[in-house]
């Protein structure tokens, strides 16, 4: 490995980071299954699972969790009184809408 280059020891931290994640995570599993607290037939499942999860190869579950985070930062913005892009743009429409009126009325009061 080359200690000069960042991408590949970012690269190897990240492989060495799974792998120790999955080795904890086999072993957590063991301990429930020991503890009673998880189902042996369900522990092999459990941590491929999460291992799945982490190698981003789960689209259905980072999905939801997307979503569920746009939820969340609607929710927070909307506690703060801070209007969403989405009502920002109607708001802009509108005005739109109401300037444009405005500009004909007063083209029509000129002509008359």
């Amino acid at each position: 490995m080359d200690p000069n280059n960042p991408l590949q020891q970012l690269l190897l931290r990240g492989l060495g980071t799974t792998s120790l994640v999955a080795d904890r995570l086999r072993y957590v599993s063991q301990e429930w299954v020991r503890s009673g607290k998880l189902d042996p037939s369900h522990a092999p499942a459990l941590v491929e699972d999460v291992l799945r999860a982490i190698r981003g190869e789960t689209p259905g579950l980072e999905e939801q969790a997307e979503r569920q985070l746009e939820r969340n930062r609607d929710q927070l913005l909307q506690d703060l009184g801070i209007p969403l892009q989405r009502e920002l743009d109607e708001l802009r429409g509108r005005i739109d809408r109401i300037e444009q009126t405005l500009r004909q009325r007063g083209q029509g009061d000129r002509d008359g």
